[in-house]
């Protein structure tokens, strides 16, 4: 029996699909962790498929990928070095698993299945997996080692079976994605938890980002009287050894590493630059390109793409027209010599007047209102993804969620791209995002320190430039309010009779849940882009296109439905 266990916390960013890759960077850490005396590498759920793997988990050639995978790296512990705790998707007699495997001595030493299934929000594994048993835990050289999966943890009962059972150490290996205040959630939730048992508790969080999810790691390790003992970095790759020793009959945990985390507009900020520079080096892109309006929402986002990827892999255009301002033409030009980042002028005035002059005869007899407006979008649209086309780089749209939210957006316009890093952010968390990083350079950034967004861009007023003297405010109400009631609508899902309670105008709550409802047919053809808020357009809120529901403003009282009740027992 041991009094030691070292245990490395291996918080690195698998890729989904890349079963080979995935594998490699395993035998990377592992040899890392036997450098430094490791008795068992844990990472995080799932990780040889990568997360989340979706439907590709589906697939028999996939599965049989991760099930090789496995047993070449079990084999691989045969050679005395550390054991290694790895996730991937189990096929049994009950079906396909979310499993965690020990590997020791050269096979498959224990499996653990994930009982608890989440399926809200992002999350649709009950679409895939089938749920384990209550798990017990397993003997590893000595010590009773539990290992409750993600979402196991956050419901007493997995973790409490662990303990019944004669487990002393929890390993939670985890995909928890990031959303703003998601971090307290975890501690409030893995403190109840070692508060209910007594037991030492350490929690791995997968790293790096995956379509429009982001996984920040922060991992940690909470000793068994609930304090924190360990705390990994976020938004960056660690492999942390954790010291645990049996001193009177319980296991504690040698405090070490206190990384200190990023928290609200920092790790906001930090959630996107992650999602962007994954999505754009994992899909391979040679780098991006955008339109530089002179607006914030673009210099944000070229600050985001500087940062991620470093200024020569970013490729700004200003599209002028002529409605476009002497101040945009001026604030653009400073905002990329700020990120030292190329910077092209292409007039559209040519384009955008052929096709007033060719639609013409077709429009004879209409005035001018914003199909017009349109074109100059969709010209815009057009010229960046012919550069994209003809030299690689991606397209990154610029629209903020305040815009996604009401429709205030061109399809096949200010649209086009490839991803959006901003799409979750309110127009009010863009300018607070603004402002925070011309204060600060963010942790690992690849861009200038200083202030990389002209201050006039952030205090004018915002405006499209479609058409003369135009200000946002035109047609939408102060972003403040705007902002105010959208949260309201979107993420808290209140009724409008309830956010009127809280001083809002009805007549304008009104008008914005009937704009919120009628642009989601721009939201479902929107590029996909990082998930900030707790509910962000695509993988947490799904509605329907066609949807004739309209809030009645009321107070509503739910009839009395009579139901029929069988006077026996009925058997189904």
């Amino acid at each position: 029996m041991t009094d030691r266990l070292l245990v490395a916390l291996a918080q690195i960013a698998p890729v989904v699909g890349d079963v080979a890759g995935n594998l490699a960077k395993a035998r990377a850490a592992r040899a890392a962790a036997a450098e430094r005396g490791a008795d068992l590498v844990l990472f995080c759920e799932l990780f040889l498929a990568g997360y989340p793997p979706e439907d590709l988990v589906l697939k028999p050639a996939f599965h049989a990928a991760c099930m090789t995978a496995l047993t070449d790296l079990a084999a691989d512990t045969a050679d005395g070095g550390p054991a290694v705790l790895i996730g991937l998707p189990w096929r049994d007699a009950d079906g396909l698993h979310n499993t965690h495997a020990l590997l020791d001595a050269g096979k498959i030493a224990a499996l653990r299945h994930k009982v608890d299934l989440p399926n809200y929000g992002p999350f649709d594994e009950k679409r895939v997996f089938v749920p384990g048993p209550l798990p017990g835990p397993f003997e590893f050289r000595g010590v009773r080692i539990g290992v409750p999966i993600c979402e196991d943890i956050w419901g007493p009962a997995p973790v409490a079976c662990i303990a019944e059972t004669g487990g002393e150490i929890l390993l939670v290996p985890n995909a928890s994605p990031y959303r703003a205040g998601v971090l307290g959630e975890r501690f409030a939730v893995a403190t109840a938890r070692v508060a209910a048992v007594g037991l030492p508790l350490l929690y791995l969080n997968q790293l790096g980002g995956q379509d429009e999810l982001v996984f920040e790691g922060a991992s940690f390790a909470l000793d068994a009287d609930g304090s924190l003992a360990v705390q990994l970095p976020a938004f960056r790759e660690a492999l942390e050894v954790v010291e645990l020793t049996r001193r009177d009959g319980r296991w504690r945990v040698t405090p070490g590493t206190r990384a200190e985390v990023e928290t609200g507009v920092a790790s906001d900020y930090a959630a996107c630059v992650l999602g962007l520079r994954d999505y754009v080096d994992k899909n391979r892109f040679p780098g991006v390109v955008l339109g530089l309006s002179g607006g914030i929402d673009s210099a944000l986002v070229a600050a985001m793409a500087v940062d991620a990827l470093g200024a020569p892999r970013v490729h700004a255009v200003m599209l002028p027209y002529r409605w476009t301002s002497s101040d945009s033409l001026e604030d653009a030009a400073a905002c990329a010599d700020a990120l030292g980042i190329r910077y092209d002028v292409v007039p559209i005035g040519v384009a955008v007047d052929g096709f007033e002059a060719l639609l013409a005869p077709v429009f004879a007899g209409r005035a001018a209102d914003i199909t017009e407006e349109n074109l100059q979008s969709r010209t815009r649209g057009t010229i960046l993804m012919a550069i994209s086309n003809k030299f690689g780089p991606m397209v990154l749209t610029t629209g903020n969620k305040s815009e996604m939210s009401v429709g205030y957006a061109t399809l096949y316009g200010d649209m086009n791209g490839g991803f959006n890093p901003i799409k979750d952010l309110y127009k009010t968390e863009v300018y607070a995002a603004a402002a925070w990083r011309n204060a600060n350079r963010p942790v690992g950034s690849l861009g200038p320190a200083g202030v990389v967004i002209p201050e006039r861009i952030i205090t004018k007023a915002p405006s499209a430039e479609l058409r003369e003297n135009q200000t946002d405010q035109d047609s939408l109400p102060p972003y403040d309010i705007l902002d105010g009631v959208l949260e309201r609508l979107v993420e808290k899902e209140m009724a409008v009779v309830d956010i009127v309670a809280e001083g809002y105008d009805e007549a304008l709550v009104r008008r914005i849940e009937r704009l919120l409802y009628v642009a989601e047919y721009k939201r479902r053809q929107a590029a996909p882009g990082v998930k900030i808020t707790a509910r962000n357009f695509g993988r947490d809120r799904r509605y329907p296109i066609t949807n004739g529901f309209r809030d009645p403003g009321r107070p509503v009282d739910l009839p009395e439905v009579p139901v029929s009740r069988p006077s026996s027992p009925v058997v189904v």
